[in-house]
């Protein structure tokens, strides 16, 4: 048996959050945004609208297209950095929502790399044969934690869900293997200082806006176009191939200079990279099953296609998946 996927979904917010919009709250330009990431513009959720909301639908739309019932789902995992919550997980609130009243719930921290890690832990079950239907789901929103006095950072983020149905099916078509790592020593380039119980929520800790996302841009880039490397290679050499046997190289889209880096070092062309950063920005969790939904209704993909995900994030964590269609 391995785990395929037969339905993806995705949500997007309708409110469109464009660089010229950013022109009048803070001090960027359209080309500097435009040279330095390739966004263009970002969706926002609206005043109400959370994470368990995004996911619920992105779900909903995963499910519909799988033809399965929410009933149905074993396990549902939510990669997330942006909860509805401390506790308790997004993922249940979901379940609620959903009314999938016969599955577990929890949700995954791994920052950009968190569907990855979801796939990978839910392609487990299925395969051990514990269960056989899975919910994997990005899900962010992203606009919350970030500084929007801060011009460095929150140019590059927006806010979607992305899922996936993963059913036990019998042949060559499925998850065929998924590679994560990470490593601590990084943590501080990436991360967001409160409001955990090590900095609590404090006077001080409002006044420093120790609450916000905080990056070290350079920093991150130098390790993320190597180790999006090298577990893009290592996926396909796992399975006995290479790189010319990709079909679709769905990367997180964490910004246009990392997304070409890598794909040169790994000497895929253009035709074989799906990109949309230009569209939604860096969705964090939600970025690859956004776009594979995407690609999926257009069209992009067909049957025996082998496509190629790779992500990093914060922690730093990072992973590969193999598929496939």
């Amino acid at each position: 048996m391995r785990a395929r996927i037969t339905g993806t979904g995705s949500c997007l917010p309708e409110k469109i959050l464009t660089n010229k919009d950013l022109e009048k709250i803070i001090d960027t330009n359209d080309e500097w945004i435009v040279t330095r990431t390739g966004i263009r513009e970002r969706r926002i959720v609206a005043e109400g609208q959370f994470t368990s909301d995004l996911a619920t639908t992105a779900a909903r739309n995963a499910l519909e297209m799988a033809g399965v019932q929410a009933s149905e789902i074993d396990l549902i995992i939510l990669g997330t950095i942006s909860a509805d919550y401390p506790w308790p997980s997004t993922a249940c609130i979901v379940q609620q929502n959903l009314g999938a009243k016969n599955a577990t719930a929890f949700d995954l921290s791994a920052a950009c790399s968190g569907f990855v890690y979801a796939l990978s832990m839910a392609t487990a079950q299925i395969e051990s044969g514990r269960i056989k239907k899975a919910l994997v789901i990005g899900a962010e929103t992203l606009s919350r934690i970030i500084d929007w006095e801060d011009r460095n950072t929150c140019v590059l983020f927006g806010d979607a869900a992305g899922a996936v149905v993963l059913e036990a099916k019998p042949g060559d078509q499925g998850i065929l293997s998924t590679h994560t790592h990470s490593d601590g020593s990084y943590f501080n380039l990436l991360y967001q200082p409160g409001f955990g119980t090590r900095h609590m929520p404090t006077p001080e800790g409002l006044q420093e806006r120790s609450y916000f996302l905080k990056m070290q841009g350079n920093e991150v880039f130098k390790v993320a176009v190597r180790m999006l490397t090298e577990v893009a290679l290592e996926a396909v050499t796992h399975n006995g191939m290479t790189m010319a046997d990709v079909d679709l190289f769905i990367p997180h889209q964490a910004n246009i200079r990392i997304l070409e880096a890598t794909a040169k070092r790994l000497s895929l062309p253009d035709s074989k990279v799906y990109i949309n950063v230009d569209r939604f920005g860096n969705t964090s969790a939600a970025t690859i099953p956004v776009a594979l939904d995407e690609a999926n209704r257009a069209g992009r993909i067909k049957a025996n296609d082998i496509l190629l995900f790779d992500a990093f994030g914060g922690g730093f964590t990072w992973g590969s998946a193999l598929v496939r269609w």
